[in-house]
């Protein structure tokens, strides 16, 4: 009787966001069933395929990571498909159906690309005789994503579909807020609206401001002020 397969150490390992997890994530209330969904995707009961889609920075990649973060060391893999759809797919995902979970950010970059099509479709394969869950990410539907081989775009279907929806100036406000309380910060409305017209109106560089005051306001000591906004970034 032969010995039972060994899983293979995957060739890669992301760095995963300190910041990123379901706490440090603000779920709003048309967000509640992804919030249940995703708490219960650990259960054995819980979903094994869950497809997020949204436009960029409505935060697909931190619930990926937070996913990630939440598993034992060694048991997930978040693989960010834009930054390695130019590696070879078939050695970057052997062996990855013998993780817990396996969270692949950014389908959209693979589309087209005959090589990580097929490789994804034999994964996702194998994936089903693991005890592995799947989450996935992309920009658009899988109705509506350019898979080019068919029998991967059915397999991307089966999955349970959810939708982040964009963020309108009053939610990215209280985005802002939350994760300014998430640091031990006050963020008024009035200074996180004075921000906004002035920063990026990307989610990720708003929060990337947000960074940059909390390590100026733990340094000089002082609250989140338009005064101070100013004087920190130069406005």
């Amino acid at each position: 009787m032969g010995t039972p397969e060994q899983p293979r150490q995957l060739p890669l390992k992301m760095r995963l966001g300190d910041e990123t997890s379901l706490e440090n994530f603000l779920f709003f209330q048309e967000l509640q069933v992804l919030h249940e969904v995703l708490t219960r995707s650990a259960d054995p009961a819980g979903e094994h395929f869950i497809y997020l889609h949204g436009p960029s920075g409505s935060g697909r990649s931190h619930l990926l990571q937070a996913l990630c973060q939440s598993q034992a060391a060694g048991d997930a893999l978040y693989l960010p498909l834009r930054d390695t759809c130019d590696m070879a797919a078939a050695e970057l995902l052997e062996g990855a159906e013998f993780l817990r979970l396996l969270c692949l950010d950014d389908l959209d970059a693979i589309c087209g690309k005959a090589e990580w099509e097929q490789a994804l479709f034999d994964l996702y394969n194998r994936m089903r005789e693991q005890d592995c869950r799947l989450l996935c990410s992309a920009g658009q539907a899988p109705r509506h994503l350019p898979v080019t081989l068919p029998d991967l775009r059915s397999r991307l279907a089966w999955g349970l579909t959810l939708k982040l929806p964009e963020s309108g100036d009053e939610q990215k406000l209280a985005i802002l807020q939350f994760r300014a309380s998430r640091l031990g910060l006050q963020l008024p409305a009035e200074v996180g609206r004075y921000i906004m017209s002035r920063a990026t109106r990307s989610m990720a560089g708003l929060i990337a401001v947000l960074g940059q005051l909390d390590q100026a306001s733990l340094a000089q000591q002082r609250q989140l002020t338009i005064p101070f906004v100013k004087d920190t970034l130069g406005w």
